[in-house]
């Protein structure tokens, strides 16, 4: 349990040792800062603290956003701070020098010194929330009134729904899934759980769209709708009750895409019981959407922490932001995961799978060019310094294998600062080309996969500081998940397409996990896992070699492919769970992201 410690007896009819105590604290009380002190010191060192002003006044949502959040060290509000264990000795350190300055704000004063110390306080954005510490009466009374003016289950509610979602969600789900959420919250339900339910609810409708008949087609998109609610609703839950965890965010993360590829996945297997194979509409569409989001990804840690943002673009931008309609429109026509999930269950339901994958891949396309353009554009024309923390991202993102990165450490100078785009864009422009242009199994495609590695190594020989660097790893990933397309395509051999759906499924995920780790401020994945899985070059080098050596032999493509697959996934996924499960695992949270 959680202890709070009072700075002194509360106020004639205040409800704050009860609210402190329907928090989960257990409230102590001290007669000053020095008896405040010996309390901490009887608190055990693996429990978070708060020290609470007597005279507060506020809301109960008020305490619970500065007392309670898991996500933060330390907070504060006024008239109430809390720290957790890593924080605790700054805390003894900021209580004592307290203690001797005598001061009548005693917690206010604290935090300041935690701030001092190097501590990050986090202060939450109470919004129309009260947290105050009157001195009179009459500032009591004037408090008290405006706690009473503002339903604090209200804001709550409303602040549970996440900021910047899509028009779809806005509209369509989150008026209702925030009372699922607290329907949730009230009878003990975790996030975790709602996450775990919303996967196995896509997983059903998945397997109903297998089923390949106009009723699991409807039972599948209706379905795939109630995945999508219980996705809102597990985000909202958090939010709503402030159950943040490590694990609640991998998992979320980790799931939206298990979820989305595996009813693409329903839909072929639906649609060959028909007699239509779409094996590579489905594998279109994977590769397509990944692609997209390594785009935003990208572009989002290569600005990260940039210097300047002078572009004319993003200035643009913000005018249309301001206009309020083009707010949603550019929002939805992005196809964000609420409009797509949406238009994916209702063509399911009503048209065909084929109809699903071209309508998807065409709203996908066209997504990926507007987003894709305008940050070309803002990256053109903006004046900024990339820091040595952006390029190591990209360099990470970018996946770089031993043949790669044996080529970047060979001497001959390093290429110029517009170099490594270009180079990347001409690899894989030449070994798409000759892939797809190339009888099945023929040399060139090995010869021209030999010069992808040696012009990807090239390209990531310098730091990627350039202004279109962050588009080497998406370019990255559309070779080597295009490669694995065109060549599965190409070999006519029984199961090679979902086969290659599962390999390049298998592969995404290490590079979304690669994302959240270094979103969340850890850095990549480890060099030897790196090393093992070969990197993209590696990767896309043996998938042309494996064309080659078995191209008379079909079911042995099929089979290699699968095997491949297989080591992948099972490298990755060890690998990802011991992190994320790991006490090192950061907290990555979907604040923003509409994807």
């Amino acid at each position: 349990m959680s202890t709070a410690i009072l700075t002194g007896p509360p106020a004639p009819g205040s409800s704050l040792d009860g609210d402190l105590r329907s928090l989960g604290f257990d409230v102590r009380t001290a007669s000053d800062a020095d008896e405040a002190g010996a309390l901490l010191a009887t608190v055990p060192a693996g429990e978070r603290v708060a020290l609470v002003d007597p005279r507060f006044v506020g809301h109960l949502h008020a305490l619970r956003l500065t007392l309670t959040d898991p996500r933060f060290p330390a907070a504060a509000a006024p008239g109430a701070l809390t720290a957790q264990s890593g924080a605790r000795p700054a805390l003894v350190r900021a209580l004592t020098a307290a203690g001797a300055d005598g001061t009548d704000d005693l917690t206010g004063t604290v935090a300041d010194a935690l701030d001092a110390d190097g501590v990050a306080v986090h202060r939450p954005q109470l919004g129309t929330l009260v947290a105050a510490v009157p001195t009179d009466a009459e500032a009591r009374h004037r408090a008290r009134a405006a706690v009473d003016a503002v339903d604090d289950e209200a804001v709550r509610l409303r602040s549970a729904v996440k900021a910047h979602d899509g028009f779809f969600t806005t509209f369509f789900i989150s008026p209702y899934s925030r009372y699922i959420a607290r329907w949730c919250a009230r009878r003990g339900l975790t996030p975790n759980q709602v996450t775990t339910a919303s996967l196995l609810t896509a997983l059903i409708a998945a397997g109903c769209a297998a089923t390949g008949e106009r009723g699991g087609y409807i039972a599948a998109g209706v379905l795939l709708l109630v995945s999508f609610v219980l996705d809102c609703t597990d985000g909202q839950l958090a939010r709503y009750a402030l159950k943040y965890s490590t694990m609640g965010a991998w998992l979320d993360a980790t799931f939206d895409r298990a979820k989305e590829y595996a009813f693409y996945a329903g839909l072929a297997l639906g649609a060959a019981r028909n007699g239509d194979d779409v094996w590579a509409l489905a594998l279109g569409a994977m590769v397509l959407m990944t692609c997209r989001h390594v785009v935003d990804f990208s572009f989002n840690e290569a600005n990260h922490d940039a210097t300047a943002n002078t572009s004319p673009t993003a200035a643009l931008s913000d005018r249309l932001d301001s206009l309020g309609w083009t707010v949603w429109a550019r929002r939805m026509i992005i196809l964000p995961i609420g409009e797509r999930w949406a238009m994916i269950a209702v063509l399911t339901a009503v048209t065909t799978p084929r109809i699903v994958f071209w309508a998807l891949i065409i709203g996908c396309a066209f997504g990926a060019c507007y987003t894709t353009a305008g940050r070309v554009l803002r990256s053109l024309t903006r004046k900024a310094k990339r820091t040595d923390r952006a390029a190591q991202a990209l360099a990470d993102l970018a996946d770089s294998g031993p043949l790669a990165q044996c080529v970047a450490a060979l001497p001959g100078g390093s290429p110029r600062t517009w170099a490594a785009p270009l180079l990347a864009a001409f690899g894989a422009a030449v070994l798409l080309s000759q892939a797809g242009g190339r009888q099945f199994g023929s040399l060139w495609v090995v010869l021209a996969a030999v010069m992808y590695v040696l012009v990807s190594g090239v390209a990531v020989s310098q730091p990627l500081k350039g202004p279109l660097d962050w588009l080497v790893p998406p370019v990255f990933r559309a070779a080597e998940y295009g490669t694995i397309l065109i060549l599965a395509a190409r070999s006519d051999a029984p199961g090679a397409l979902p086969a290659a759906f599962g390999l390049v499924a298998a592969v995404a995920y290490h590079h979304y996990d690669t994302v959240y780790r270094i979103r969340g401020g850890t850095g990549a994945p480890p060099a030897w896992l790196v090393r093992v899985t070969g990197g993209h070059e590696g990767r896309t080098l043996l998938v042309t070699v494996l064309a080659a050596l078995l191209a008379d032999r079909g079911d042995d493509f099929t089979l290699a492919l699968t095997a491949l697959a297989v080591a992948v996934a099972l490298v990755v996924l060890v690998e990802s769970i011991r992190f994320w499960v790991s006490s090192g695992a950061p907290a990555v949270h979907d604040e923003g992201e509409t994807a």
